[in-house]
């Protein structure tokens, strides 16, 4: 039987073939895209002092902490997007996309976050998703994105993983994404840039 979360599933479909991913992992917004792929990064490599430019949205900051990391800032300035990550940062990458949806943007071997926040490209009015092409952190993050639950197991019946949130992207908002998509309805010509948000580390909640 068709089930209301088969286009969420053809959305995210769309998401790779438009972006050149392998997997798209959708959810609530991209702050919880970048929870969710920081949490990946703990339980598959540990804490760490994740590094981020100190301009920035307020939510990235807190989502590092949130995911069980320490947040370090570094005086990078950009544009449109910008990379978190350890130190060296060389073990893993992750990108923060918010501002950015480009055809063929995916890199291989990192994550990427995306918003489909109003005011972002797809402009669908909430939602986010996680760019990848490891496996085994897909099939993590859609427990993850579920309450820990596997898809289409009975409550009764399943195992659940932790860390989990509630935060699966509902089937109305992903149809109204697959449209989009496919009439390629949406702007590219988004831009936002360092000097666009506050100093972080002037913040009483990251000293």
């Amino acid at each position: 039987m068709f089930s209301p979360h088969d286009v969420t599933r053809a959305f995210e479909a769309a998401l790779c073939e438009y972006t050149g991913a392998r997997f798209a992992v959708t959810t609530t917004s991209c702050t919880q895209a970048i929870l969710m792929a920081l949490a990946w990064f703990k339980y598959r490599h540990g804490e760490t002092v994740v590094w981020m430019p100190q301009w920035s949205y307020v939510g990235v900051p807190a989502s590092v902490r949130n995911a069980g990391h320490d947040v370090g800032f570094c005086g990078d300035e950009w544009e449109i997007e910008y990379g978190l990550g350890p130190e060296d940062g060389h073990s893993w990458q992750l990108w923060d996309c918010a501002w950015r949806l480009e055809e063929g943007m995916f890199r291989p071997g990192e994550m990427q976050a995306l918003s489909f926040h109003w005011t972002k490209p797809l402009g669908l009015g909430q939602g986010g998703a996680i760019l990848l092409d490891d496996y085994e952190a897909v099939l993590w993050l859609r427990r993850a994105r579920f309450d820990g639950r596997s898809e289409g197991v009975a409550p009764a019946r399943d195992q659940v993983q932790y860390p989990s949130w509630h935060a699966y992207l509902s089937p109305e908002i992903a149809a109204t994404g697959l449209m989009r998509l496919q009439t390629r309805s949406f702007r590219t010509d988004h831009r936002a840039r360092w000097s666009d948000y506050p100093d972080l580390s002037t913040l009483e909640a990251f000293k």
